[in-house]
């Protein structure tokens, strides 16, 4: 999850302009939220600027990605282009529980996000990639700040991800320190292989870092809905979240509302479909190349005319 804090600047709030089609149910704006990582920023800007095409008045505004089904449940907000089964799964069905908001299908592209580790590790910790093999090396990750315990680099503390309650329940002598914003956590990452230094950190696909870097995953017990609802499942009888963390599909989700109210809209965001190549592609553009959010987006939507034009087809 990368983030341009220019380019995010730049659409927050934003309003984007669109010839007003005859068949555009309302122009009072869809407002879509935006996070703090660069395919978010990407699928979000994409979506918005189809919308706007169609003649549909749409407004970005940027949201935490948690909290951000309190405005999808009262309808402040409207459109969140990516919930991650990894992450934001039972937030999603504690939201569409209420019926306040509808689950609008997969994006097209598969999730996983877990801890991660430089293939130059294995020579100094034998065993890996499972995850008790991780624990027995903990000192080998041990920072100065750390030591002797291990230091895990999670995401920023609104990804979730319950790595925290994973430490515990494993009982792992690993500390979880949580990088400020998507581009720091990358940039240590960057720093520590050119170093060939000690690092385990949250890793994440789609996304450009696990083609650029040699690694791996960690291994650890097997998710399953069990782990994360039933503290006697798993190795600690006490504690859930005694597993790896989920895989799976990238959701879109949409404030009930907006199926009334803007239904040729709400036709066009089930439709949205990417896969992981292009969008591994994009973020790197965005986060390697320099490029802007918007001039991604612009190119992805020249080359992919055909593809879009029929989400807002009648």
């Amino acid at each position: 999850m990368r983030f341009n804090v220019l380019a995010a600047t730049a659409l927050v709030g934003a309003t984007m302009a669109g010839a007003a089609f005859a068949e555009v149910e309302s122009q009072e704006p869809i407002k879509l939220t935006l996070h703090d990582w660069s395919g978010q920023l990407l699928t979000t800007t994409i979506m918005g600027k189809v919308l706007s095409e169609a003649g549909y008045n749409v407004e970005y505004v940027q949201a935490d990605y948690i909290a951000q089904f309190a405005g999808l449940k009262s309808g402040d907000l409207h459109v969140a282009m990516e919930i991650w089964d990894t992450t934001g799964r039972e937030a999603m069905d504690e939201a569409v529980a209420t019926g306040n908001v509808v689950n609008m299908g997969e994006t097209g592209m598969t999730s996983i996000e877990e801890w991660w580790y430089p293939a130059y590790m294995e020579e100094t910790c034998p065993g890996l990639p499972d995850w008790e093999a991780l624990n027995d090396c903990a000192r080998e990750f041990s920072t100065p700040e750390t030591a002797p315990m291990g230091r895990y680099l999670g995401g920023p503390v609104t990804w979730g991800g319950f790595d925290e309650e994973r430490v515990e329940a494993l009982e792992m002598d690993f500390e979880v320190v949580h990088a400020g914003t998507d581009a720091a956590l990358f940039a240590e990452l960057e720093s520590a292989y050119q170093r060939k230094a000690p690092i385990v950190l949250w890793i994440y696909a789609p996304h450009w870092a696990p083609a650029k870097y040699e690694g791996s995953f960690v291994e650890f017990p097997p998710y399953t809905a069990e782990c994360y609802d039933d503290p006697a499942w798993g190795s600690n009888p006490d504690m859930a979240y005694d597993c790896g963390k989920p895989t799976g599909p990238i959701w879109k989700v949409a404030w009930s509302g907006v199926v009334e109210k803007w239904p040729g809209a709400a036709k066009a965001v089930e439709a949205f479909d990417i896969n992981n190549e292009d969008m591994g592609a994009m973020v790197a553009d965005v986060d390697l190349n320099g490029k802007s959010v918007d001039e991604v987006a612009d190119a992805w939507l020249a080359g992919n005319k055909d593809v879009w034009s029929a989400w807002i087809a009648d």
